[in-house]
């Protein structure tokens, strides 16, 4: 059986050695994933334009963005696509460093440049990229008590 794992770097190598002592597969794009919780990953697994796996730091992140079943990690190096979605993403991230503002955006606070009031219950951001990006009126509640507008 093969599995992923979303744990810490201080538990990675302790896990992985447990689990394929005791048969099963690691791999980063399984089905199953294993992950600890009340923990947060410093690193995901993404894939680059010529489909190579790679491991992005989580600090590298300006935002994450998902439309049909593509998600797409948006970096200061460039944009990597992941096979998580955006559901499990919210939990394997720190909720002290990243947030969701709409059905398919979660943003990474420090890369917030600029916050624009707009109409109707809405924000738009600018990221640290250049980016603009919608806080929906679904998330602006949540969004203003982030960051205490």
């Amino acid at each position: 059986m093969k599995i992923r794992l979303a744990v810490s770097e201080e538990s990675y190598d302790r896990v992985a050695e447990f689990l394929t002592s005791h048969g099963f597969e690691l791999d980063d794009s399984a089905g199953f994933v294993l992950s600890e919780s009340e923990r947060f990953v410093s690193h995901i697994p993404v894939r680059d334009q010529e489909g190579r796996r790679l491991h992005i730091a989580t600090e590298d992140i300006i935002y994450i963005e998902s439309y049909g079943h593509t998600v797409e990690v948006h970096t200061v190096d460039g944009t990597y696509e992941t096979r998580d979605r955006l559901y499990e993403l919210c939990y394997m991230l720190d909720p002290a460093r990243f947030l969701r503002i709409s059905n398919s955006v979660i943003i990474e606070r420090g890369k917030v440049k600029k916050i624009i009031p707009s109409l109707s219950m809405k924000f738009v951001l600018v990221m640290s990229d250049g980016r603009k990006l919608d806080v929906t009126r679904t998330y602006y509640n949540i969004f203003k008590e982030y960051f205490g507008i």
